[in-house]
């Protein structure tokens, strides 16, 4: 796929006027969470929901990180989601169901999101019995 970075906003749910621009953030949709730096998200209000998450890095190592829900904003687009507090030494990274709440999706080709098109609902019930 190739790396690249994208800026997005993070806003605070219950008060969205506390919110705080990352100029650059990773896309990775092998994450299936998003990561951002634990100070930005408590600079904005956020507060932990859930503690002790297990994740499984790519080197294979297990590790813990509390988590909260926050709106993340690419350019007009923008979804809910829980995101990772990051901590020292983690990446802040924009993952595959904030992607796929933004529907959007990674044209790899020339490195940048763009829209995923119309989503995917099921068919008339008629037609399925």
């Amino acid at each position: 796929m190739g790396l690249f970075s994208v800026g997005c906003l993070i806003e605070n749910q219950q008060d969205r006027k506390r919110k705080v621009r990352i100029p650059k953030i990773l896309v990775d949709t092998g994450s299936d969470l998003t990561w951002i730096n634990y100070q930005y998200l408590k600079e904005i209000g956020i507060d932990t929901e859930k503690k002790d998450l297990r994740f499984k890095m790519a080197n294979g190592q297990e590790i813990t990180r509390s988590v909260s829900f926050a709106i993340v904003r690419v350019g007009k687009e923008f979804t809910t989601d829980e995101v990772v507090f990051a901590q020292k030494g983690d990446l802040q990274l924009l993952g595959a169901r904030t992607l796929e709440g933004l529907n959007m999706k990674v044209d790899s080709r020339n490195k940048k999101l763009v829209a995923a098109g119309p989503f995917i609902a099921a068919g008339n019930i008629r037609e399925i019995f």
